[in-house]
């Protein structure tokens, strides 16, 4: 026998969890997540934090209208961030500038020294970002589900999505019918797409990885996201004195549980010390993630062009997680047909690859 709801939500990662609380109360809401728990893949392997500078203008908006959201759920810690760019770099550094002019401030070579400790030379521009935070990714997470849980929504683990079908005006996938499908399918958009007889957007994961390690010295609590300018590594403390470190990858993969690659790991390394003076003294733990993008790396909320019930909300790329609760609303009105809300949707409209 058939499970019947309004609209089922194919991935419980931070997209389909954020859509499902925003609609569930609002319609029936069926989630289904191909991993035994949900947030197995892109969400539990983020490097947690928010950026209002992160992904570009076009990504601000929902990053910053995520921010009170975030804040008074207790999910943001402050943290700062340094953006930083030796000779080769400068030029990224100035078009950042001229981005966000009213977020980032020049920081001088003594400054720099001062944030960061044992900064080798040549490192002498940079600039500061007060607002950056870490963000309790685990604890957004779960919160979505809860509100999703407490507005009706199931979730159903373990449901691998192997065909869909479109009969008598329903959707049927499995046992289960609705008369929406969202695609929060993640690194596997495309793929559930043209399963359900969509025209493919192009969405694209690459590969992103990131190392835990201890260093001497150990890392200071209070030490910055520092980003390289020109996009060659990422690293912020963490517990203990370690270090998270990351060679700001984005190797091309086809969707799928990825690992860590060692060749990887080593890059990340060896740009850290032409970087700092620390001592790598062990890797203690790795692991890598899949980004995904559509063609222009801003990410798809609409319905799809078959008018059929197909809804978009995928290619959130690394900024999934900062921009989830104005993303979700947004998704989540255009959907049912109600106000947008402060953030315009026209960047982010599956018809523009119609």
């Amino acid at each position: 026998m058939s499970r019947r709801a309004d609209i089922i939500v194919i991935g419980a990662g931070i997209a389909g969890a954020s859509i499902a609380a925003e609609l569930a109360g609002a319609a029936s809401v069926i989630i289904l997540e191909a991993e035994e728990r949900p947030g197995y893949h892109s969400t539990g392997r983020s490097a947690a934090f928010w950026s209002e500078s992160y992904g570009g203008p076009l990504i601000r908006p929902l990053t910053t209208a995520s921010g009170p959201f975030l804040s008074e759920q207790g999910l943001l810690s402050p943290r700062g961030a340094i953006h930083l760019a030796d000779e080769a770099g400068k030029d990224a550094l100035r078009r950042l500038a001229d981005e966000f002019p009213d977020l980032l401030e020049p920081l001088d070579r003594g400054r720099l020294e001062a944030a960061i400790p044992g900064l080798a030379p040549g490192w002498d521009e940079g600039l500061a970002e007060p607002t950056c935070a870490d963000i309790d990714v685990a604890g957004l997470h779960a919160s979505c589900l809860a509100k999703a849980r407490r507005g009706g929504a199931e979730l159903v683990t373990d449901m691998r999505v192997a065909a869909i079908e479109r009969t008598g005006g329903r959707w049927r996938i499995g046992s289960f019918e609705a008369d929406v499908v969202v695609n929060a399918a993640g690194a596997w958009a495309d793929q559930v797409a043209v399963m359900a007889g969509e025209r493919p957007i192009g969405i694209a994961p690459y590969r992103r990885t990131i190392a835990q390690i201890r260093i001497d010295p150990p890392a200071a609590p209070d030490l910055p996201l520092v980003v390289d300018a020109s996009a060659h590594f990422y690293f912020k403390p963490e517990a203990g004195g370690r270090l998270w470190l990351s060679p700001h990858d984005e190797t091309p993969c086809g969707p799928c549980d990825c690992a860590a690659e060692e060749i990887d790991v080593a890059v990340a390394i060896d740009r850290l010390g032409q970087v700092v003076d620390w001592r790598v003294e062990r890797v203690e733990h790795k692991w890598a993630g899949l980004r995904s993008f559509a063609p222009d790396r801003l990410p798809v909320y609409g319905f799809g062009a078959n008018a059929n019930g197909f809804f978009w909300c995928a290619g959130q790329g690394g900024f999934g997680i900062q921009t989830a609760p104005a993303a979700a609303r947004l998704a989540a009105a255009l959907l049912l047909g109600t106000p947008p809300g402060p953030v315009d949707p026209a960047p982010y409209s599956a018809a523009r690859f119609a």
